[in-house]
C-alpha cells in the first residue's frame, strides 16, 4: 500500500505534469471508485483546471476551480498520464481528459481506491479527513502520548491507526520499531514520554528520507515511472539477517499485518 512518502512523490510528480490543465470530460468505467454520483461529479470537475495538489496522510487533494476531490490510492492506485491514444489498460478506470490532449488515467489493480468530491476551501475538516490524526511532523508530543497511554494495543498496531497519527502503513511501521529498538509487540499504553518524543523524531526522520528517496518501491508502486530508491535502505521490512546484529529477522503477523523484527535487538517496553 503507498503510503506517505509514495503519496507525496506521487503529488509532486503529477504536479510536473498537470497543474494548470482543464479537464474537459471525465470517462467512468468503473463507478465505484466514485463515492458520489457518477453524473454529479463529472459535471462537478469538468471545465475546471487543476490548481493544486495538496496531500494530506495518505490523500490526495486535486484542487480545482471552485470545488476539490480527495483520492485514496489504497492498496494498489496509480495515476498514469498518458496520450489519449494509448490504448486502456484493463485496470484504468477513471479517465480525465485534458486540454492538452492528454489523459490523467486512475488504475487501480484491485479497485481498491476511492474518490470523493469536497469542498475547496474546508475539505480538511470533512470526511474522511477530519478523522486523521496529525502527521508525524506535526505532531505534538502530549497530544500523541495522551491517546497511545490510552492505547493497549501493540505499538505496532498503534501507529497504524490513521486516527492517532496520519501517514505510516505497514511498511514503514516495522523501519521505525526497528530504530527505536522497540519490540513491535510492545502495549502502547507502556512508551514513556520520552519514548514518545523519540517516535516522533524517529517516525518524522524514516518518512523524511523515504521522500527524499522517492518512496519505497514495493510490489507495483511507481508514480508515472519514477520508482522509489528506499527499499535499498530497508533494514527490517522484507528482510532476513538483522544489519545490527547479524541474526535472523523474524517475520509474524501482529493483528493480521505481516511484521519483521529482530528478537535479539528489539526489546519490549514493561
Amino acid at each position: 500500500m503507498p503510503e506517505l512518502p509514495e503519496v507525496e512523490t506521487v503529488r509532486r510528480t503529477l504536479k510536473n505534469f498537470v497543474l494548470e490543465r482543464k479537464i474537459t470530460s471525465v470517462d467512468i468505467i468503473y463507478p465505484k471508485i466514485i463515492e458520489d454520483d457518477p453524473e454529479k461529479f463529472i459535471k462537478a470537475v469538468s471545465d475546471q483546471k487543476i490548481n493544486d495538489i495538496d496531500r494530506i496522510g495518505k490523500y490526495l487533494i486535486f484542487k480545482l476551480d471552485d470545488i476539490a476531490f480527495v483520492s485514496h490510492l489504497r492498496m494498489e492506485g496509480k495515476y498514469h498520464y498518458v496520450d489519449k491514444d494509448m490504448p486502456l489498460n484493463k485496470h484504468d478506470h477513471i479517465i480525465f481528459n485534458l486540454d492538452n490532449g492528454k489523459q490523467l488515467r486512475y488504475n487501480d489493480t484491485r479497485k481498491f481506491g476511492r474518490i470523493k468530491l469536497v469542498d475547496l476551501n474546508n475539505y480538511a475538516n470533512e470526511l474522511p479527513l477530519s478523522k486523521l490524526g496529525p502527521e508525524p511532523f506535526d505532531a505534538d508530543v502530549k497530544e500523541l502520548y495522551t491517546k497511545l497511554h490510552k492505547c493497549r494495543l501493540p505499538i505496532k498496531h498503534a501507529i497504524l491507526d490513521q486516527s492517532i497519527i496520519a501517514g505510516i502503513g505497514n511498511i514503514y511501521a516495522n523501519e521505525i520499531c526497528f530504530a527505536m529498538h522497540l519490540d513491535p509487540h510492545t502495549p502502547a499504553c507502556k512508551l514513556t514520554k520520552k519514548s514518545v518524543a523519540e517516535l516522533k523524531e524517529t517516525a518524522s526522520d524514516i518518512l523524511n528520507e523515504a521522500i527524499k528517496q522517492g518512496g519505497t518501491t514495493i510490489h507495483s508502486f511507481s508514480a508515472n515511472g519514477i520508482d522509489g530508491l528506499f527499499q535499498v535502505k530497508l533494514k527490517a521490512h522484507l528482510q532476513k539477517k538483522c544489519p545490527i546484529c547479524g541474526g535472523d529477522i523474524t517475520k509474524e503477523a501482529i493483528k493480521g499485518r505481516g511484521t519483521y523484527y529482530c528478537k535479539h535487538c528489539q526489546k519490549r517496553r514493561r
